[in-house]
């Protein structure tokens, strides 16, 4: 029985190109063993404060960003670096551009606006479990919205930590229609619980026109599209929405945003004690001052960023 074995070519039968590919194969076998061995050694780093980078908050593309819109941001009162926050953020809109640009880069000068204070913009925590990608949101102070990442900054030494919980999630980027004001975060409540175990302060953060930078195709609640959309929710953890902006070249329908004005209001903190076991009754009191006055810092501020003053926030 003949067993016919297949011969690599010898060195002087190469040429120069098949030699440089057989480096380059060589390498690449290299390189991803030891990336993958670095992935698996740094894998609990977002959930330990992340990997912050001021050079790359400070990229000059983020102010590009900020003239597209333009993105605004408007500072009510002081946030003293002595103490610890806990700012929910409203509305989540597609892609929460407003909250991004004011939060995970410097394009607005939030350093400047609010000196001592360390945002850390929380995030799906699936998106960290994405290759280089968890790398680049970890450089902008990005954090997984998980009680273990949560904790650990809120309990650091160095006092003045702020982490940024856009409270609505994923489920609320299917109520982001042009125009409308309506909010997921009757039953949201444990942002409250964490700022409870902390002792931090919460602040109310509300970006108008987050809602206006894409069309979005909304499906009636209860309708088979909309089940579909809350089954792959709680499944996948975002919701698939149907969205829309204006093309590159035309006036015709593409991914770019449209360069509507988007200004986010933080608002004045409401103290809160410290609570190792928050009881349910402190959880509700705390959730409704917090909503009182995120409603009041929308009524404030409405009419100044071209919002019609008949209309009114819905909470639900």
């Amino acid at each position: 029985m003949d067993v016919s074995t297949a011969s690599p070519p010898s060195a002087t039968s190469k040429t120069p190109q098949k030699q440089h590919l057989e480096t380059v194969a060589a390498y690449q076998f290299v390189l991803t063993f030891l990336f993958m061995v670095w992935l698996y050694l740094d894998w609990d780093t977002p959930e330990q404060g992340g990997r912050r980078s001021e050079w790359l908050r400070n990229w000059t593309i983020w102010k590009h960003l900020r003239d597209y819109f333009p993105i605004k941001l408007v500072k009510t009162v002081e946030l003293p670096p002595d103490k610890n926050y806990v700012l929910g953020a409203h509305p989540h809109g597609i892609m929460c551009t407003g909250i991004f640009c004011n939060f995970a880069t410097e394009a607005n000068g939030f350093s400047q606006h609010f000196p001592g204070i360390q945002p850390s913009l929380a995030g799906l925590s699936s998106l960290f479990c994405l290759p280089v990608y968890r790398d680049y949101i970890m450089c902008t102070g990005a954090c997984p919205v998980s009680q273990q990442s949560l904790d650990f900054i809120l309990a650091q030494p160095q006092l003045g930590q702020a982490v940024v919980i856009v409270v609505g999630g994923a489920q609320e980027a299917l109520h982001s229609v042009p125009g409308e004001h309506c909010l997921i975060l009757r039953k949201r409540k444990g942002f409250v619980r964490l700022a409870l175990r902390h002792g931090a302060s919460l602040v109310p953060v509300y970006s108008f026109g987050e809602n206006d930078i894409f069309r979005l195709k909304a499906f009636a609640t209860g309708s088979w599209q909309n089940r579909c959309q809350i089954a792959f929710k709680k499944l996948m953890g975002f919701s698939p929405c149907i969205f829309w902006g204006r093309s590159l070249l035309a006036n015709s329908w593409g991914l770019l945003p449209f360069p509507e004005p988007i200004t986010t209001v933080v608002g004045r903190p409401i103290p809160v004690p410290q609570r190792s076991h928050p009881t349910t009754e402190e959880v509700d009191h705390y959730h409704t001052l917090y909503i009182n006055a995120l409603q009041q810092l929308f009524e404030e501020h409405k009419e100044s960023c071209g919002i019609p003053a008949s209309t009114c926030l819905t909470v639900i």
